[in-house]
């Protein structure tokens, strides 16, 4: 008999909707693949539910804040109910933009020069003063996103001095630290990781929107970005971005599954702008249309996930 699988979804993050596109297309699959399932929209009623429906696994479809930032991986860790993805820790690490830039500076991966900036550092030491200073030594244009936040959220590339206060605010409104890095011309490519022991790297995805960068509605409007997969990269690019997203996917400790995202410059070289532990899976997502690319059907990867999880 199958393992009976609780879906968890929705949630009370900015990225609901995002969430339940997944969630629903995942509860679809396994369902056609005859897995009993309860899908689940995360509420307060969340562990009284879990403990009623005794599930042998969770499958974890939550994005954002509570579902990608260890919290619902502590919980299910106290319940002892195996799920989907990355630990706590990872999740802690991953979704917090500071901790995830010291961790790659640390070991040696490229990514963007940057700063970063609290709500009390703006409002109670006059950081607000020091912006000029800030912008001369990253040397703009830069990209301002909130610390911990998802989807692109609150993310403005700002071409100004004038400009960066006002991004700055805008991101400080999805969460209490801001990123102000260096904005890096070039190619947007994702690079997802599958497997436990001996991960596999899957074809890299370039993104392409009609317009502006891959903010959250380029994400998820159909035939908003194109996408390149494998990305049009050389040979030599394409195996080190191969490569990075393994060396990050090791380093974060990751298990399952992680989603790498980089920008390949003019001169080739791939910077790693930050580490994603729960994938979107809705129909425009980059796991997805990777693995599908690989030979692996949206139906063979949720289930290959659940086989993951369970080994």
């Amino acid at each position: 008999m199958k393992p009976r699988i609780a879906v968890l979804m929705g949630g009370r993050s900015l990225e609901r909707d995002v969430s339940i596109k997944s969630g629903k297309r995942i509860e679809r699959a396994l369902r056609e693949r005859d897995y009993p399932v309860a899908a689940l929209d995360v509420d307060e009623t969340l562990v009284p539910t879990l403990y009623s429906e005794r599930p042998d696994l969770v499958y974890i479809a939550l994005h954002g804040k509570d579902g990608e930032d260890g919290t619902i991986q502590e919980l299910l860790e106290i319940l002892g109910i195996p799920y989907t993805g990355p630990g706590p820790l990872p999740s802690i690490i991953g979704f917090n933009k500071v901790l995830s830039k010291e961790l790659l500076v640390a070991n040696g991966i490229p990514t963007p020069a940057y700063f970063s900036v609290s709500s009390s550092t703006i409002e109670d030491m006059g950081a607000a003063t020091a912006l000029p200073r800030l912008w001369e030594k990253l040397g703009g244009p830069v990209v301002v996103k909130p610390a911990a936040q998802g989807s692109a959220l609150g993310v403005t590339i700002v071409r100004s001095l004038d400009a960066l206060s006002a991004a700055i605010l805008t991101a400080l409104g999805y969460d209490d630290r801001a990123i102000i890095e260096s904005f890096v011309a070039g190619r947007e490519v994702a690079v997802s990781v599958i497997g436990n022991v001996g991960p596999q790297a899957l074809p890299a995805v370039e993104v392409v929107p009609e317009s502006g960068f891959y903010d959250f509605d380029a994400r998820y409007s159909p035939g908003k970005t194109k996408y390149f997969v494998p990305a049009r990269l050389g040979d030599e690019v394409a195996d080190e971005v191969s490569r990075l997203a393994l060396q990050v996917h090791r380093l974060f400790r990751c298990k399952e599954l992680s989603r790498v995202d980089m920008i390949v410059d003019e001169s080739g070289t791939a910077n790693v702008l930050e580490l994603n532990i729960s994938p979107g899976m809705t129909e425009t997502s980059l796991l997805p249309i990777a693995a599908e690319a690989a030979g692996m059907p949206f139906g063979d990867l949720v289930e290959r996930l659940v086989e993951l999880a369970l080994a």
